[in-house]
């Protein structure tokens, strides 16, 4: 299987990436970084990157940030670019996809757990993580031959502690349990589900 991992430089991507690279062939993508490089915000690098890729069996984002601020600071510049990087950003690296991926292939994009349980300063990834599960659910019934689209959405994870404080109550993940969420929507048949590792 060709699969292509959005933000496969990232803590989570390498992780993704090395599990999948086992039995499939991966192509690494990153901002900077990675096989082949891609600007999430902008749809001219997105389409430059499936041109460069060519068709592919499954893409797994990872990818994507959002402001923390506090509501009482927040300005709509602020808002809206965390809507245009991981919002907006992962949706169109399926809209733009769509018409490179093979039949029968799969989207996997990743929200978190601030669309269920907020946080302090959390607003604006609260709203993003939302629209993604929404997307997914909404978008899985009108994708044409046989392609498949989950939303992975993981609590905070071991391996950024820096995070922590900002989930209070919360017990961070480990890296496999996401991992085996990616696996579950790539090699599995479910189609328009949020795969929630809590």
């Amino acid at each position: 299987m060709k699969i292509i991992i959005v933000g496969a430089t990232g803590t989570l991507g390498k992780k993704v990436a090395h599990a999948f690279a086992e039995k499939h062939e991966v192509i690494r993508v990153g901002n900077t970084k990675g096989d082949v490089q891609v600007d999430i915000t902008n749809e001219a690098s997105i389409k430059a990157m499936y041109e460069k890729i060519g068709a592919f069996d499954a893409l797994i984002s990872t990818t994507g940030k959002g402001p923390f601020v506090p509501v009482t600071q927040l300005t709509s510049e602020a808002f809206k670019s965390g809507l245009l990087d991981k919002l907006l950003g992962q949706v169109n690296l399926v809209l733009i996809g769509q018409h490179y991926i093979n039949k029968g292939g799969s989207f996997s994009l990743t929200s978190g757990i601030l669309a269920d349980h907020p946080v302090a300063a959390g607003s604006v990834l609260s709203t993003i993580n939302g629209g993604l599960n929404s997307f997914v659910i909404a978008s899985a019934p009108e994708l044409e031959n046989g392609v498949r689209i989950n939303a992975i959405s993981p609590n905070v994870v071991e391996d950024s502690p820096s995070y922590f404080d900002s989930f209070p109550g919360e017990i961070p993940v480990t890296m496999e349990k996401v991992v085996k969420a990616f696996e579950k929507s790539v090699l599995g048949i479910i189609t328009g589900q949020v795969i929630k590792v809590y």
